[in-house]
């Protein structure tokens, strides 16, 4: 297996991998300066197609760049062995769940997204592609999380709300009613600061 991304969140990634027993041939990064992390090499590009690999960048919208210019790439899932997953959840290729994530019933998470250190979903919730939850963010059931949407540290989202694709939710932030597409969202209760046309 090879990691996508020589950075901080990569080398979290690489420890998920080891205890799920993978073994990890390299990194791949094309900052040329990068030679090693955590012990493995760094390649700046892929050695060859059809190699299983998980993306461990944090940036929502350059994993789904590197996806689709990388289609011949086999994208492995990873959960932390002390998460805590349904076994009635469905989850998509490429996705990682880090330590200590609760993810109930009926929960369907999409490709490439990241359900970060101590995060709650609740029963029956959505994500679609490309979504990031941070750490310690809790979503009540029900909730529906578009693509590319990052939910930021400490949020909380009652249940039954539907956030719109590619919007960024503040750290801290209280979410208690429908967002729509591209919006930032800041404070308790959440306000939009900004609505970007996607």
């Amino acid at each position: 297996m090879y990691l996508y991304g020589a950075s901080g969140h990569g080398k979290v990634v690489a420890e998920i991998a080891e205890e799920s027993g993978y073994h990890i041939d390299a990194y791949i990064d094309e900052n040329v300066s990068k030679k090693k992390m955590l012990g493995y090499s760094v390649f700046h590009e892929p050695p060859q197609e059809n190699i299983d690999i998980v993306i461990a960048i944090g940036n929502n919208r350059i994993r789904k760049n590197i996806v689709e210019q990388s289609a011949l790439f086999n994208y492995v899932t990873l959960l932390h062995p002390k998460s805590s997953v349904s076994k009635r959840v469905q989850i998509d290729e490429g996705t990682v769940v880090m330590a200590g994530v609760t993810i109930n019933a009926a929960v369907t998470v999409g490709k490439h997204c990241i359900i970060n250190t101590n995060s709650s979903i609740d029963h029956d919730c959505v994500l679609e592609d490309f979504v990031h939850i941070s750490p310690n963010a809790a979503l009540g059931g029900s909730v529906y999380v578009g693509e590319g949407t990052h939910v930021g540290i400490g949020a909380n989202i009652i249940q039954g709300i539907k956030i719109g694709k590619w919007c960024t939710i503040g750290a801290g932030t209280v979410i208690i009613s429908d967002i729509p597409d591209g919006s930032t969202v800041v404070g308790n209760p959440g306000r939009i600061i900004k609505i970007t046309e996607l």
